[in-house]
C-alpha cells in the first residue's frame, strides 16, 4: 500500500458565509499530512485516508470584538493554536500520472489557549475542510501540491458564543513517499 507524508501550510485570503457569520479573521495552519492508499477506488479514484497534525494555527483577528464577533477596533492581534484532523478521505485521480487532482475532506479540532470569534466562544473549536487541488511530481519520491478549501471552524455550540467561521483557504505542500519503489508501481 502506498503511503506518503506531506508537509504543508497555507493561508486563508477572506471569508464566506457557508455554515457560518464570522468574518474579519484570517487563519494560517502549518503542519504533516499522513496518506495512505487504504479503501480501494470510487469513481475512477483510489481512496486515501489522511490525517494531520497542525502543531501551528496563526490566526488574526481583531484585537477587540463583541459577543457577535464583530470588531470594535481595526487594531489586529495574532493568536496561537494548535489542531489535529484524525479523520480524513481523498480521492485522488490519475494516480500514475505527472499531474493528478484531488478532492479531499478532513475533520478535527483545533484548540487555541485564548478565545477567538467571540470573547464567549471557548478555547476547542471543531474544524472541517473540503476541497480539492493537483498533486506534480517532482522525482520518483517527492511531489508538490496545491490546493483549495473551505476551512470550517465552530465550537459546535459547546460553548455560550458559537458564531463559527468560514476562511477561503489556499495550501501548498511537499509530498514524500513512504515506502519501496516495487510498491509504487
Amino acid at each position: 500500500m502506498e503511503s506518503q507524508v506531506v508537509v504543508e501550510g497555507g493561508s486563508s485570503i477572506g471569508n464566506i458565509h457557508v455554515f457560518a457569520f464570522a468574518d474579519d479573521r484570517r487563519i494560517a495552519p502549518f503542519g504533516v499530512e499522513y496518506d495512505r492508499h487504504s479503501w480501494g477506488s470510487f469513481l475512477s479514484a483510489r481512496v486515501d485516508y489522511v490525517g494531520e497534525v497542525l502543531p501551528v494555527v496563526l490566526m488574526n483577528e481583531p484585537a477587540r470584538y463583541g459577543a457577535d464577533s464583530i470588531a470594535l477596533t481595526t487594531d489586529r492581534q495574532v493568536k496561537y493554536g494548535f489542531g489535529f484532523s484524525p479523520v480524513g478521505v481523498r480521492l485522488l485521480w490519475r494516480r500514475h500520472a505527472a499531474f493528478r487532482p484531488y478532492l479531499m475532506g478532513k475533520g478535527g479540532m483545533l484548540i487555541l489557549p485564548d478565545t477567538v470569534l467571540s470573547p464567549l466562544d471557548g478555547h476547542l473549536n471543531f474544524s472541517a475542510q473540503f476541497g480539492g487541488g493537483v498533486e506534480e511530481t517532482l522525482t520518483r519520491r517527492v511531489c508538490m501540491r496545491l490546493g483549495y478549501s473551505d476551512f470550517h471552524m465552530s465550537n459546535g455550540g459547546i460553548a455560550t458564543r458559537n458564531p463559527g467561521i468560514d476562511f477561503m483557504y489556499f495550501n501548498a505542500g511537499l509530498v514524500y513517499r513512504l515506502g519501496s519503489e516495487r510498491a509504487r508501481r
